[in-house]
């Protein structure tokens, strides 16, 4: 098992932000990632259908020999982790909205969050909501339509800053200083985010804390290969491959199948 590869997925290509910090912290461990694109975006969906989507996608990845799986997506992990955690033997790794931090670190008082409606709604993220933010300013923003247009490589577009303008713009009047980004898709779109936030207010993702969170269960799991060798990296795609060929490009080792 330890040379099993990590079993990563999200609802389309968003995902790969996460699962590049995951290769960069640990290089020598083999990875299959599936890029569900045909279901996005999750935050649409009902519950119901988001748990149906992430048990189908975990057979998907442990049929393909996953010794972890890494819940890549906020809407998956608020909405389904504790029911696969309870469904299959096989450790998970969740992502949800860096909360805590952004509500330790802020001297305003206020913090940004922008997720999908289905991370939002969810019951995880309203309790992490009252343990940790519970005196603090939360200016929540659904990032709708935001998914598909970075699924269709549409990122530096003006149609994706018309888009952020309008979710950004009355978070700053509210004096906020951290932005949440609540979506994995989201630090894709970092460098347009701070052209119209500046640099007085701090982003915050989830992706490094993945990691170290991953390569902690591993360790303690006894799970962390034992080869010196550079991993390799399967990618599959139920979509169109164009945007993840593109945000994966400059990464070695990788395939990308359909599926």
């Amino acid at each position: 098992m330890k040379n099993n590869p990590i079993g990563v997925f999200d609802s389309g290509v968003g995902g790969t932000s996460i699962w590049k910090e995951i290769i960069q912290l640990l290089p020598n461990e083999n990875t299959i990632y599936f890029a569900d694109s045909k279901n996005a975006p999750y935050g649409e969906k009902s519950k119901q259908e988001i748990i149906d989507i992430c048990v189908t996608n975990t057979e998907f990845l442990i049929a393909k020999g996953a010794k972890i799986i890494v819940v890549a997506c906020n809407t998956a992990t608020t909405n389904a982790i504790d029911i696969l955690r309870k469904e299959f033997k096989i450790p998970f790794i969740g992502i949800e909205p860096a909360i805590k931090p952004a509500a330790l670190a802020t001297k305003t008082k206020a913090i940004g969050i922008l997720a999908t409606k289905g991370t939002l709604s969810s019951y995880l993220f309203h309790q992490t909501m009252q343990e940790f933010a519970s005196n603090i300013s939360v200016v929540e923003q659904e990032g709708t339509g935001l998914v598909p247009l970075i699924e269709k490589g549409k990122i530096n577009t003006i149609e994706t800053k018309v888009l952020l303008k309008k979710y950004l713009e009355p978070m700053i009047l509210k004096n906020i200083d951290y932005l949440v980004l609540g979506c994995s898709h989201y630090p894709y779109l970092i460098p347009q985010i701070k052209q119209i936030i500046g640099t007085q207010i701090k982003i915050i993702d989830s992706g490094f804390a993945v990691a170290k969170q991953t390569k902690k269960v591993l360790s303690d799991c006894s799970l962390l290969t034992d080869t010196n060798c550079k991993g390799t990296h399967q990618l599959f795609s139920n979509s169109i491959i164009t945007t993840l060929s593109k945000l994966i490009e400059n990464v070695q080792k990788t395939t990308i199948l359909k599926h």
